[in-house]
This record gives structure tokens, C-alpha cells and sequence, in this order.
């Protein structure tokens, strides 16, 4: 009934009415930048539909139709008003309650952004919110055990007519058609977009977008890229609308998100209620024309008739549609580098530069508003910036894409980032980066106290050192220490100061030492044997930078006179 509801707000006579006294009432706790417009519409500040929504593969939906009933009037929690009159109204418990492995699934991909993305912010209830309207949370949690749908569920195919053209991407894997793209699962991927945001959910060792924990989890990812904080409104609205790029979209979402923070709860399994309206309603089938009635016939007239040319087509018949002129996609014959510098960064930095690929035709021509996916690849923990290994920009009016920036992780060694056109089967273009290992060109010690032992004892100090790049603190650097014989020889010496490894034994070098978070490292304890001296500790970091630290071994000073010992008592 909810859903029957839901489509009444938008026919009949009192429609605009209803539906603007229906989003006043939710708007008394809105979303973070949610405000109503004249004609009591939710709409978010500032928000519109941008080209940058649409530069991930066309949305991750490809701008599929999706479920256009609002929540309805009242809250989640009341009880419907006795002895009330006039058109029934849904109090809320069949739309505010989600199947329960959906819901379950949804907080599972909460917690897990929370661990991976914090910054995120991400609340189950926004996907709550997008699962409602892109498959009435999985046709009303029509799922099995393990969260798979029992039936796919599938968007109409992209091939342009009506909706976006996007041609196939995964040879009918997902969706069954080898021609077009079509959007895929409770949360409606497009083949081309799972390629790159699929996540297993379930611990199964699959990615399956018919999957309610892959799909949920891969969502959660997806409304996560690009550094947006949820918390943020401006960053939510951009991450509603590179799902969906429309702002009907936008607001439908968001009064689905502040119904669900109001109140839910757990319904079983093949329950809930699936929505009835659409926004394509209006395209979902041609009427079908009216015959038109034959012609009288005309009365003969003097002389010989002039014979006049057929008709090209019938009244009433619909002609046949002519072939749809090439996308720029599908002009494109190869890309080209289009000037990209030397990709080297060192770990845990960002890369300064930023590859750069053309789209040209047969003749070389630019080939603007084409998707260009770049992947990255390779035994390597480098990601673009936000966490992702794969991006897919939209190339400007010049045919140039530029990849986004790349982060490198601990990982040190080549990889590669190959670009690839989407929705064209072109060779991919493969770039190499290279990840270097972190470097220190300075080390200093943190104190100017002497370290100095007796024979056969233990130094009472610790040395500890700090280390910098550039003026910067130098964190995680490979650091050395070695007793060496003198400044001019600095091979290994075999007597004087020394270390203990973990069984206690004599070691004189250590390797496999760190700098901390700080570029601090504080050195184990040292040992004096009975040679006493002046001794020299060498600390080498990678990179290069090295420090000598004196240690001292002196017998106790015997020139001090010893205390009286006291008096016996009498």
C-alpha cells in the first residue's frame, strides 16, 4: 500500500499539493544542506547536476531509471490516528521496515568503512536509501541465504534510446546481453563500473553485483572515493550524484536517508514492499499508433490521371529508425601518450606528476567526451589519490584525460598504469612508475650528553637520533648502526662496545632499524667489554646521510677519596 501511496503523490488532481505538504513534513529534520523550495520540494544547496558526476563511467548506475516514491508523510514510529478519514495514508511500518539480510548487509558495510575509510563518515542509511530507489532494497529482500538474489535484477539496456548508450562492457557476464550495457543487482552497478568498484561483501572470494553484501560494500566504496567526508553536505550531494546524475535523483535519495535516520526496523526476508513508480514511466513502451481509417475514393476526372509517387511510409507507421550516428567512442582508434613526465615517487609520498593519454581516430584527430579508464597494476599498494586502483576520467575538448594523482605506498619497485578506452575494445596504453624507497639526508643525535661506560658494564644512556629530508621529518627510514674501527676505517671492529641480539650474543652491526612516525629512533642498549678507549658508533640511513657518535670506556676514576666508614658505637 505504501508503495500505491507513493504514486498517488504523484497523479491525480491534488498531486502537486500532496506531495509538497509530504516534503515539508520531512523536512523537519533534514538532511545536512537540505532545504524546501517553493513547491515544498527537498532540495540540497548548491547541488547540480555536474559533468564531473558523470566522469566514473557515466554514474555507476549509467543514469539508470530508478524508483521515484517518497517515504511517506508520517515518521517511522507513530501508530495510525484512530477514527481518521479520507484517503488512507501508510504509517510507515511496511516502508520504514528493510528485509533483514539487506539491513544486515548495510551495517556490515558501514563497519567496514569505518575501519578502512574513517574519514568517510559513511551511515548505512544512505545506502539504505540508494537501495530503496534503485531496487526497492532487493525487490522487497527477495534474496537467499548468502544475500544472492533469487532472480537478477536488471535495468533496461543502455543502447541510447530513451536512456544513455553504453555498449557492452563484459560480454553479458552480469547482465546477459553481449550488445548493450545493462545496470545490474540490488544497488544497480553497470557492468563497467562493477569492473573496477566490485567488492566482496561476503567473504566468499567473489565479486558478484548480484550480491546484496558485494553490492552494498562495493557502494559504500564507491559514495567513498575521491576523499569525500558524508558529513560534509556538499561532499554528500556529490556523492549522490556521481551515482545518479540528476537532482530529482538527489532529492528522492536524501528524503529516503532522513526517513531511515528517523526510525527502522528488521522485516524478514521477501517482505517489504517493491515501489511502483519510475522515473522512466514515460519510456518504458510506445503506444502503439492508431489505424487510420483507408480513404474514401476520389470520383474519376476528366483526362488521364496523373499518376502520383507512393507515400514513403504508411499514416499511422511508425518508420524505421535510421542507424544512430558513432558516439566519439566509437571513433576512437588508439591513445597516445600526451606528454606525460617520469613517474618516480618516493614511498608514502605523492607523485608530482600526473599521466596524461589522448584519444585520437585513425588520422590522428582529438577525440573529446571519451572514458578513459587508468588501472593501476602490478605486485605494488600505490593507489590514485582516495584509495582506488582504478579511475576513469572523461577527455576534454583536446581528446586528453588526465589520471588523477597517484599515491605511493610502502611497496618500493616498478608497476604499471594502463589506460584503456571504455565501452571500445583499443589496445591499452601502459605507463611504468617506479616507487623508490625512503630516503634521509640528515641524521642528528637529540642529545649532546657524553656516553661513556666502564670496562665490562653497561652504558646508563641510550643514543637516540632524529633524521630529516629536506628540511621534513624522515619517517620509516632504513637506518644502520655499526662499531667501526676509526673514522678513516669504517669496517666492522671486533673489540670495544657492542650490542646483544635476542639469544644475548656479541653483535657489533644492526640492520632492519627504523625511524618512527616522528623520524625519531632511540638505539638499543650498549655493552662494554674490557678494552677501554674511545670508540666510534656509525648511523647510516638510506639515503645516505651518516652520523658518527663517540662512546667512551674508562675505568672507574680512582683518585677520589673513599667516605670515612662510621664509627662503632661505644
Amino acid at each position: 500500500m505504501a508503495a500505491q501511496f507513493g504514486m498517488r503523490l504523484r497523479k491525480g488532481a491534488a498531486t502537486t499539493a500532496v506531495a509538497a505538504v509530504a516534503v515539508a513534513a520531512l523536512s523537519a529534520s533534514q538532511a545536512p544542506g537540505v532545504t524546501v523550495d517553493d513547491h515544498g520540494r527537498q532540495t540540497a544547496s548548491k547541488a547540480q547536476p555536474s559533468p564531473d558526476a558523470t566522469a566514473g563511467d557515466g554514474a555507476a548506475t549509467g543514469n539508470s531509471p530508478y524508483y521515484t516514491d517518497l517515504p511517506p508523510l508520517n515518521s517511522p514510529n507513530p501508530s495510525p490516528t484512530p477514527g481518521a478519514t479520507g484517503t488512507p495514508v501508510a504509517q510507515g511500518a511496511a516502508e520504514a521496515g528493510i528485509p533483514a539480510t539487506v539491513l544486515d548487509a548495510y551495517k556490515k558495510a558501514e563497519a567496514e568503512l569505518r575501519e578502512s575509510k574513517p574519514g568517510c563518515n559513511l551511515p548505512w542509511q544512505l545506502l539504505a536509501a540508494i537501495g530503496k530507489v534503485e531496487s526497492g532494497q532487493a525487490r522487497g529482500g527477495r534474496v537467499n541465504a548468502d544475500g544472492t538474489t533469487i532472480t537478477p535484477i536488471l535495468g533496461p539496456q543502455l543502447d541510447g534510446n530513451g536512456f544513455a548508450l553504453i555498449k557492452d562492457t563484459d560480454g553479458g557476464k552480469y547482465d546477459g546481453n553481449s550488445s548493450y550495457d545493462q545496470a545490474v543487482g540490488p544497488m544497480q552497478f553497470i557492468p563497467s563500473t562493477w569492473a573496477w568498484a566490485g567488492r566482496d561483501g561476503n567473504g566468499d572470494g567473489v565479486k558478484d553485483p548480484n550480491n546484496v553484501y558485494d553490492a552494498a560494500l562495493a557502494a559504500g566504496h564507491y559514495l567513498c572515493r575521491n576523499g569525500w567526508d558524508l558529513s560534509v553536505p556538499a561532499d554528500l550531494d556529490r556523492a549522490i550524484l556521481s551515482y545518479n546524475n540528476s537532482q530529482d535523483y538527489l532529492h528522492t535519495v536524501l528524503s529516503w536517508l532522513e526517513y531511515y535516520r528517523k526510525g527502522t526496523h528488521e522485516i524478514p526476508d521477501g517482505s517489504g514492499s517493491i515501489p511502483s513508480g519510475r522515473s522512466d514511466d514515460g519510456q518504458k513502451a510506445n503506444p502503439k499508433p492508431s489505424p487510420t481509417p483507408p480513404a474514401k475514393p476520389k470520383p474519376p476526372s476528366s483526362g488521364s490521371p496523373t499518376p502520383s509517387a507512393p507515400p514513403s511510409s504508411t499514416p499511422g507507421t511508425p518508420s524505421t529508425p535510421s542507424s544512430p550516428s558513432p558516439t566519439p567512442t566509437d571513433t576512437v582508434d588508439h591513445l597516445a601518450d600526451a606528454g606525460t613526465a617520469k613517474l618516480t615517487a618516493m614511498a608514502g609520498d605523492a607523485f608530482t606528476k600526473k599521466i596524461s593519454t589522448k584519444a585520437v581516430t585513425k588520422s590522428g584527430k582529438a577525440v573529446g567526451k571519451v572514458r578513459v579508464r587508468f588501472t593501476v597494476v602490478g605486485d605494488t599498494d600505490t593507489t590514485f589519490t582516495g584509495g582506488e586502483s582504478v579511475a576513469t576520467v572523461v577527455t576534454n575538448s583536446s581528446g586528453v584525460a588526465v589520471a588523477p594523482t597517484l599515491q605511493a605506498g610502502e611497496k618500493t619497485g616498478e608497476f604499471t598504469v594502463r589506460a584503456t578506452v571504455v565501452g571500445r575494445v583499443v589496445t591499452g596504453l601502459d605507463y611504468t612508475a617506479t616507487v623508490t624507497e625512503r630516503v634521509a639526508d640528515s641524521v642528528v643525535r637529540t642529545s649532546d650528553t657524553a656516553l661513556t661506560c666502564t670496562p665490562g658494564g653497561e652504558f646508563a644512556d641510550q643514543a637516540e637520533v632524529k633524521a630529516t629530508y629536506k628540511g621534513a621529518v624522515a619517517d620509516k627510514v632504513a637506518v644502520t648502526a655499526t662499531l667501526i674501527k676509526s673514522t678513516t676505517d669504517p669496517t666492522e671492529n671486533d673489540k670495544g662496545p657492542y650490542f646483544k641480539d635476542a639469544d644475548g650474543k656479541t653483535v657489533r652491526t644492526l640492520t632492519g632499524l627504523t625511524t618512527d612516525a616522528k623520524g625519531l629512533l632511540t638505539l638499543p642498549k650498549l655493552y662494554a667489554d674490557d678494552n677501554t678507549g674511545n670508540f666510534i658508533l656509525r648511523i647510516t640511513t638510506a639515503g645516505g646521510a651518516t652520523l658518527d657518535i663517540q662512546l667512551t670506556v674508562a675505568a672507574p676514576d680512582s683518585s677520589a677519596s673513599p667516605s670515612p666508614s662510621p664509627s662503632p658505637s661505644a
